[in-house]
């Protein structure tokens, strides 16, 4: 079994056209995350889904029993793949990732979705402290525009500050092709 592991974050329905809260460039995002989940089955890497759920009725958004909060089609799990729920924006925080990380015996960790800015973020930092090798797909990923004191910031711009922030020191930055050209020789247990 392979030592590494694709964990696909918060790819659901209301960050898509139509959705409460729709991010700039999410169809292409799920598209690329969807040829890295065909790969890392082909693989035999783990694969971990990450499903944000808020736990009231009156979030903005991925309100629980909701078909926004559901994970679109697109990535949608297979049977025996895990699906870790979240109540916080970082995927570690009060779930057992870590735990099925490790019970896996992962080493290297392959992420992609949404938000960049924030939950993307925060999982990339949390595995780097953790000690796994960390890979970001970037293109695989997604955001919205931002503001912070009456500057609005689009979302291209807000992407492209948080990947390099994450490549500078927390994880290796990969474009799909990228990474998918170099994906066939998973890391293999002894």
């Amino acid at each position: 079994m392979s030592k590494r592991a694709l964990i696909v974050i918060d790819v659901q329905n209301d960050y898509f056209p139509g959705g409460d809260w729709e991010l700039s460039g999410m169809n292409a995002a799920a598209e690329n995350a969807a040829k890295l989940l065909a790969s890392a089955r082909d693989n035999g890497d783990l694969v971990v889904h990450v499903r944000h759920e808020f736990p009231t009725t009156d979030a903005p958004f991925f309100r629980p029993g909701s078909k926004g909060a559901e994970i679109n089609e697109m990535v949608r799990p297979q049977d025996k793949e895990a699906v870790v729920v979240k109540h916080q924006i970082n995927s570690f925080r009060e779930t057992n990732l870590k735990a099925l990380l490790d019970e896996n015996k992962v080493e290297e960790v392959v992420i992609c979705g949404a938000m960049s800015h924030m939950c993307i973020d925060a999982a990339t930092r949390a595995a780097n402290d953790f000690g796994y090798k960390v890979n970001v797909i970037d293109d695989a990923c997604a955001t919205r525009d931002a503001e912070f004191n009456g500057i609005k910031v689009p979302a291209a711009q807000v992407h492209a500050a948080y990947m390099a922030a994450l490549g500078f020191a927390y994880a290796t930055m990969h474009s799909t092709s990228e990474y998918l050209s170099n994906a066939k020789n998973p890391v293999k247990t002894a």
